[in-house]
C-alpha cells in the first residue's frame, strides 16, 4: 500500500510522522511535493494530491476520509479509529469535517504548487 501525503505541510507531516513510528512494512510513504511520479501513479494532478490524503491499495486510488480508514485499519495502534469512524453516521460527520480541514490546509499550502 502506498500513502501519498504532503510532507511540506507541518500539520500533515506531524500526523504522518506519528503513523510512520508504527513501522508497518506494507506501507510506503510518498511525499507528493513536486512529485510527478506520484501524479502518474495516482492519476491525480498536483492540485488534487495536495487537496487530500491518497492511498493506493490493490491498484485502487482512495482519497480523503476513506483513505484514513484504510490507513488506520493497517495499524494495530490506530485500529480503534478505524472501528469508530467507519460507522455510517460517524463516517459522514468525519468526512464532512475532514473536507473542511483539508480545504483550509490546501489554501494554506497551495503556494507550493508550480504554475
Amino acid at each position: 500500500m502506498k500513502v501519498y501525503f504532503n510532507n511540506s505541510c507541518k500539520i500533515c507531516k506531524a500526523e504522518i510522522d506519528l503513523y510512520k513510528k508504527q513501522k508497518i512494512k506494507e506501507i510506503d510513504w510518498i511525499d507528493i511535493t513536486n512529485n510527478k511520479l506520484a501524479e502518474k501513479e495516482t492519476f491525480r494532478s498536483d492540485k488534487e494530491l495536495l487537496r487530500r490524503l491518497h492511498v493506493v491499495e490493490n491498484e485502487k486510488v482512495i482519497e480523503g476520509a476513506e483513505a484514513f480508514l484504510i490507513l488506520w485499519k493497517k495499524m494495530p495502534k490506530y485500529e480503534f479509529l478505524y472501528k469508530f469512524f467507519k460507522l455510517p453516521i460517524i463516517f459522514n460527520i468525519f468526512n464532512f469535517g475532514y473536507e473542511i480541514i483539508a480545504f483550509f490546509l490546501y489554501l494554506k499550502n497551495k503556494k507550493q504548487l508550480k504554475d
